[in-house]
């Protein structure tokens, strides 16, 4: 009998958590495989809403987040306390996903052991290094050294080919955040209860087309967080729209969406949703007006054109497709494009109707027969 492959998942923040939980849960309903979890816990609270309703424990919690905790001290952190954990584990393969500091310190851990990394999401390209910053030189760099890139699009195929990676150790899985948002929309479904909690503000605000919000990215902090909230406020100021916003803890968000947004009749800004209650508002929601990556491919999944306000994607094929537009974030272009989408059905239905590129939800399945060793 063959010996089961050890594969330890290294994640950290709630995006990540989304989109590794369905490979995780794969890993452990099959016998080819030991599944182990670490989490640096880069994201805390927000990490602990998904690992509970995808019931995901960790094996190890490495808790590295502190308040004020700059970039070179989360990295530090996080390669030497992933290091000790690869130390006891020895596993086979070290999973790692998307572009976060936790991405980067755990690949490099493993990289620095010699155990093979497998890159879930490897590919996406801004073509910008401070678009988004710091995670588009996180996932260029892991690009450099990964094992197995899983790449969620033959766009992003094609981006690592011209980077000279190994093409055979590329293959097009589709993204795992479809098959994330399909379990989380049939398990709320035999589970009403766990995503109730927008029921108020569906009351209150029936009648409407509802506009949801998803602004957190870094390279936004400052004066284009605020140019973002003053958009979502002349949006707001129309009678046949609401605004609902989950509003990310981070200080550099939560301030300036107070100051400009706090007290408007027809925003509801809220404190950031579990993913149950993400996956309603996106299907309650008449579009999107986000800079987060991950909404950039769960809403088209469901209909719902995405206005992405930054200046670059590295999700193209959303914008290729027709599902995204790229408004940045100048307060007139954000409004003149979601204004063009509540008053034109044609421009509406377009976005809302087209394909959807980012997968087929049976991405995790595929992902794990990759790490299977060839004979």
């Amino acid at each position: 009998m063959t010996a089961r492959q050890k594969i330890l998942t290294v994640f950290g923040t709630r995006p990540e958590a989304i989109k590794l939980f369905p490979v995780i849960h794969a890993l452990a309903d099959d016998a080819r495989f030991k599944s182990r979890v670490c989490i640096s816990a880069q994201h805390r609270e927000m990490l602990d809403l998904v690992l509970d309703i995808t019931g995901v424990i960790p094996d190890h919690d490495l808790d590295l987040m502190q308040p004020g905790q700059t970039l070179d001290e989360l990295t530090a952190r996080a390669l030497l306390e992933i290091g000790k954990v690869l130390d006891d584990e020895q596993p086979d393969w070290v999973v790692v996903q998307g572009d976060t500091t936790t991405v980067l310190a755990g690949a490099l851990a493993a990289y620095y052991r010699k155990i093979p990394v497998c890159h879930v999401e490897a590919g996406l390209r801004s073509g910008d290094i401070y678009q988004p910053w710091p995670e588009e030189v996180n996932r260029r760099a892991v690009g450099t050294f990964a094992t197995l890139h899983c790449a969620p699009t033959a766009t992003a195929q094609a981006a690592l080919w011209r980077e000279s990676v190994d093409p055979k150790s590329v293959h097009v899985t589709g993204n795992t955040v479809i098959d994330a948002l399909h379990w989380v929309t049939k398990h709320a479904q035999a589970h009403p209860e766990i995503a109730s909690g927008l029921a108020s503000l569906e009351s209150r605000f029936a009648g409407k087309r509802i506009i949801g919000v998803a602004s957190h990215r870094r390279e936004n902090f400052g004066d284009g967080m605020r140019s973002i909230a003053r958009a979502v406020a002349r949006i707001a100021a129309r009678p046949d729209v609401a605004v609902i916003f989950p509003v990310h803890l981070n200080p550099n968000v939560r301030a300036v969406m107070n100051d400009e947004l706090s007290g408007l009749d027809n925003v509801a800004l809220i404190d950031p949703l579990d993913y149950p209650h993400f996956a309603r508002l996106l299907d309650i929601s008449h579009l999107m007006l986000t800079d987060s990556g991950g909404v950039q491919e769960e809403a088209p999944a469901l209909g719902k054109p995405v206005l992405v306000m930054r200046e670059t994607t590295e999700r193209p094929e959303g914008v290729e497709a027709g599902t995204a537009r790229l408004v940045g974030t100048d307060t007139d272009k954000i409004v003149y494009e979601t204004e063009r989408l509540l008053d034109d059905d044609a421009a509406y239905s377009a976005m809302a109707r087209a394909h959807n590129p980012f997968g087929d939800g049976h991405s995790a399945g595929r992902i794990i027969d990759l790490l299977v060793p060839r004979k």
